[in-house]
């Protein structure tokens, strides 16, 4: 294949790959967290992920409060991804090494989310502190499970909040840390999550 169609190759996999797990993980931490059921981002991704979760559900059954369903699913695509991204790169398959970097993209995964969902927060609590926007309303409800704990450790900033900036520095740490475990492994650059 010539270059220009690895590059097609490899943006088309994982373009579509990228917004599968982006749709599976949001079910797995909306389930999570207990979010809006009836939020329209909450109905769009449920019916997005039901033909593909609910058959992995009688295989997989959810315990204690989570989805393992939709993470196995999760380690599944990104699996897929990362054969079909190594076979149009002119690659093999080393199955054993895909297993771990589809862990370590699916655990990227997480944290860019997080990352992107904490940054998105911060910046509409600045321009619209008060929105009832379905988007930033799940945000929230998916952010403060992970905030809280950082709250109650903090002093009392007389009404300024630096939890923020303690999960930016934290999920920074980690992304190094599956960075670095990902360079350790040979992993190719094109793991989505990482």
């Amino acid at each position: 294949m010539g270059s220009a169609s690895v590059q097609i190759g490899l943006l088309l996999v994982n373009a579509i790959a990228g917004f599968f797990l982006f749709v599976v993980l949001l079910r797995f931490l909306l389930q999570a967290v207990r979010a809006d059921f009836y939020n329209p981002i909450s109905q769009f991704v449920v019916k997005a992920t039901n033909p593909f979760i609910v058959p992995l559900r009688k295989v997989i059954p959810g315990f204690a409060g989570f989805d393992w369903a939709a993470i196995v699913l999760l380690i599944i695509v990104q699996m897929i991804a990362i054969s079909l991204s190594l076979l149009i790169a002119g690659y093999g398959l080393p199955y054993a090494s895909i297993a771990i970097w589809a862990l370590l993209g699916t655990a990227g995964l997480f944290l860019k989310l997080y990352f992107w969902g904490l940054l998105i927060s911060v910046i509409a609590s600045w321009l619209a502190p008060q929105s009832y926007n379905p988007a930033l309303m799940l945000l929230r409800q998916l952010l403060e499970p992970v905030m809280a704990p950082i709250r109650k450790l903090l002093p009392d900033m007389g009404g300024f909040d630096i939890s923020p900036i303690i999960l930016f520095l934290v999920i920074n740490v980690f992304e190094i840390i599956l960075i670095a475990t990902a360079r350790e492994t040979g992993a190719p650059g094109f793991i989505i999550g990482l």
